[in-house]
């Protein structure tokens, strides 16, 4: 403000003691002066206005935000609070926003998993009013689970942490220590699906009506697609997907093919089996 006077006051005095043919206003200058800076001000604080994560449609449900995230770098960094949290079992560290690389999560495949412990717990997935979510990569071979934890802040999805742990041991076989086998054992396999096995499809004369008969083993394997081997993919809407639970249902959800099949599994005296299967891929 000081100068902005001193410049003032020497303007004047040149005015009156200079060219007097020339004529000059000084407030003009002055005002040239005030308003620049202004709208340095001004466009400054633009820029940081538009740094600033805004909603997205896309925010209003999870499923939607996650093929974002996954999909777009940028959005990814905006959408991730640095530094990250990161848990490898029982050692906490952080990871700095230069050191991040984009995590595709699951959109490199064809397909994505969800595990669910109970058929009610399926209709979370389409809900709106979910405040936290959670990303699961289950590793079977290594028996690890990586989790990525999503909260919804100001009408906006973002990671803010990342937890690595071992899966817990319970009584009995555990789940994924069964499927490993299931999946990978043909004879295995055979001896721990239910006979006859529950069976739901579209009814083949009718798109629109849902055909319920049975499998043997032996139609099991004539109609039995293909089952991830190495890992799942889960996302926790709020179900409680315990390790130890007695029940799981595996849907598989292809990515833009139409693709869906849930195979459900229970454990009776400690022995797991599959005995009910649906196909309603379109």
């Amino acid at each position: 403000m000081k100068r902005l006077l001193t410049g003032f006051f020497i303007l004047v005095f040149l005015f009156s003691c200079g060219n007097r043919k020339t004529k000059m206003d000084p407030f003009a200058t002055i005002t040239e002066m005030v308003d620049s800076a202004g709208h340095e001000a001004d466009t400054l604080q633009q820029a940081e206005v538009k740094e600033e994560p805004e909603p997205l449609e896309a925010d209003e449900l999870f499923d939607d935000f996650i093929f974002n995230y996954a999909s777009d770098e940028a959005l990814q960094r905006a959408r991730t609070e640095f530094p990250l949290p990161y848990y490898n079992r029982d050692t906490p560290s952080k990871i700095e926003e230069r050191f991040w690389k984009h995590d595709y999560l699951f959109t490199k495949q064809n397909y994505y998993t969800l595990l669910f412990d109970r058929e009610s717990d399926m209709d979370m997935v389409g809900d709106t009013a979910l405040k936290s979510v959670q990303v699961e990569w289950i590793y079977l071979k290594t028996r690890m689970v990586k989790k990525y934890y999503f909260e919804r802040k100001r009408g906006m999805w973002m990671l803010e942490a990342i937890n690595l742990r071992h899966i817990e041991e319970g009584e009995g076989e555990n789940f994924v220590d069964f499927y490993t086998r299931f999946v990978t054992d043909s004879l295995y396999q055979s001896e721990h699906i239910a006979n006859p096995l529950q069976f739901i499809t579209i009814d083949p004369d009718d798109e629109f009506a849902i055909l319920e008969t049975t499998l043997d083993v032996n139609q099991w394997y004539a109609f039995r697609p293909s089952l991830p081997a190495d890992k799942l993919s889960n996302i926790n809407y709020g179900q409680k997907n315990e390790d130890n639970s007695n029940t799981k249902i595996l849907k598989v959800n292809g990515i833009g093919n139409g693709y869906s099949n849930v195979f459900y599994f229970r454990r009776r005296g400690g022995e797991w089996k599959m005995y009910k299967y649906e196909d309603t891929s379109i």
